[in-house]
């Protein structure tokens, strides 16, 4: 299994600033499955940008009806189906997201929720998604469905908290974590409603003391004040490997060892726009071109000619 984080930025003025990207992250090859975890703006072209093709995902998990987590949802969900031509992946999401909520959502329109699989995640439900068991885990934020979420595969687990503020229980939906990892909107101890702060992330990891711990969606006096420092004084405190998350960045999970992993810096080279490299730009139009075929993507005048 591979994690990579397309965006480490969160909050709505990181999210409309782009001191740090927002564009969610992917897990890869979870039982031979690809998903994208809270797709922010920019999770399209951040997609692109760092080598991955969102042609090539199972799932869509959306963990809320805030637009920093759903932006870009169904354009990836577009991408998934087809062009919402085939009824292949799943959507997963808050009841919001899927269903609407007095005044959150729903986020994802009725046509693009027609093609796919939809799981409404709630906490402590567990749901089948292809070959694991995901439970959606309990949040105290803005959204009253948002959610969290916990997945097993095989006895090795994953979790998420989405946006929470630090609350008595919330380590009893993570526990058996193998890998947590949490949204951390800002440093020390200055918490803000609906948010956790590094004191609250603190007390999480020593209550669920997994063997590692990621902190994201950092907020713009996170990422001011220094994550990589804000997350060796966790590890201090805690034990526990802590990693502040930065755009780009990508590593291995090793199902029986967690802690063994090496940080990967993805190179900024996939995307032509953001791309020196003219000879990266013809073997991209190339293999654009070949992949459209393959996967017969046509124009929708061709289409419609082909109907006729």
């Amino acid at each position: 299994m591979k994690i990579t984080f397309l965006g480490s930025g969160g909050g709505r003025f990181s999210a409309i600033s782009q001191r740090r990207m927002t564009g969610g992250f992917r897990i890869d090859n979870l039982g031979g499955k690809n998903y994208h975890v809270d797709p922010g703006p920019g999770a399209l072209v951040r997609t692109y940008q760092f080598g991955f093709d969102p042609r090539n995902l199972s799932g869509v998990i959306v963990s809320h009806s805030h637009t920093d987590h759903y932006n870009d949802a169904e354009i990836l969900i577009e991408a998934m189906t087809r062009g919402m031509t085939k009824g292949i992946g799943t959507i997963v999401g808050s009841e919001s997201v899927l269903e609407g909520y007095e005044k959150w959502g729903p986020c994802i329109s009725q046509y693009h929720q027609s093609k796919p699989q939809k799981i409404i995640l709630k906490p402590n439900k567990y749901s089948q998604l292809n070959n694991l068991k995901i439970k959606g885990t309990g949040t105290e934020h803005g959204d009253p469905t948002g959610v969290g979420f916990q997945i097993d595969y095989r006895g090795f687990k994953l979790s998420y908290t989405s946006d929470t503020t630090y609350f008595d229980g919330l380590a009893d939906y993570h526990e058996g974590a193998d890998i947590l990892i949490a949204s951390v909107l800002r440093p020390g101890n200055r918490s803000i409603n609906g948010h956790m702060c590094s004191k609250d992330f603190i007390k999480l990891i020593n209550e669920v003391k997994p063997q590692v711990a990621v902190m994201t969606h950092l907020g713009l006096k996170m990422i001011s004040s220094n994550p990589v420092s804000e997350a060796k004084k966790i590890y201090k405190k805690t034990g526990v490997k802590t990693i502040a998350a930065f755009d780009g960045l990508s590593f291995n999970v090793n199902y029986n060892n967690p802690k063994r992993f090496r940080l990967i810096s993805l190179k900024d080279t996939q995307s032509i726009i953001h791309s020196v490299d003219q000879k990266l730009h013809k073997n991209e139009r190339k293999n654009s071109y070949n992949l459209a075929f393959k996967h017969k993507e046509f124009d929708e005048l061709s289409m419609v000619k082909k109907e006729k």
